[in-house]
């Protein structure tokens, strides 16, 4: 049997990691079996295996892809030539949330109150994410209010902060929707 690729080796741990969220976000991280990934992959419990030791090393996966996926928003956003002002970054972070997404992120933020890899993760992405809210708000108040970029870091944090929060209050308003709600 050939050997598969690095390359190859990531696609398929993100094909499984995909697969993992919708199961999450469908059946929540308790309800979810390695079964139940197994079947939405499409792949073999020996291919599962073969790239995860178990269920929690798929909720950390999942964890860190929904993370970096904002993460990935954001980056586009404070790199652009006009970063958003911060009322519509808040506007774009919202409109980008998936409600499948969302319930996997407030699933997860459950599952690191009683489990450390996940805290250490969702700690790690938050803090990174919130970041990058600053950055976009810095870059924001230096391209377009015109503050010099000390004055702005300085000014951006506080200000992301609260974009955080508020972005983090809709993650759990979406969460909490069910799926009939989301589609009207």
């Amino acid at each position: 049997m050939p050997r598969l690729t690095d390359a190859r080796k990531e696609l398929r741990r993100a094909q499984i990691a995909e697969a993992a969220v919708r199961c999450f976000g469908r059946n929540g991280l308790d309800r979810t079996s390695i079964a139940d990934i197994i079947a939405e992959s499409g792949l073999s419990a020996g291919s599962i295996y073969a790239h995860y030791r178990n269920k929690a090393d798929l909720v950390q996966a999942a964890a860190r892809d929904v993370l970096a996926e904002r993460a990935d928003v954001l980056g586009a956003l404070a790199a652009s030539d006009t970063p958003p002002d911060p009322d519509e970054l808040l506007t774009r972070l919202i409109a980008a949330i998936d409600p499948a997404e969302a319930r996997v992120g407030v699933q997860t933020w459950g599952e690191a109150t009683t489990n450390p890899a996940v805290r250490d993760i969702v700690f790690d992405m938050t803090d990174r994410m919130r970041a990058m809210v600053r950055d976009c708000v810095s870059a924001w108040l230096v391209k377009v209010e015109h503050h010099g970029p000390d004055e702005a870091r300085e000014s951006a944090a506080p200000i992301a902060h609260r974009v955080m929060a508020l972005y983090q209050a809709e993650l759990l308003y979406h969460a909490l929707r069910s799926p009939t709600e989301e589609t009207s």
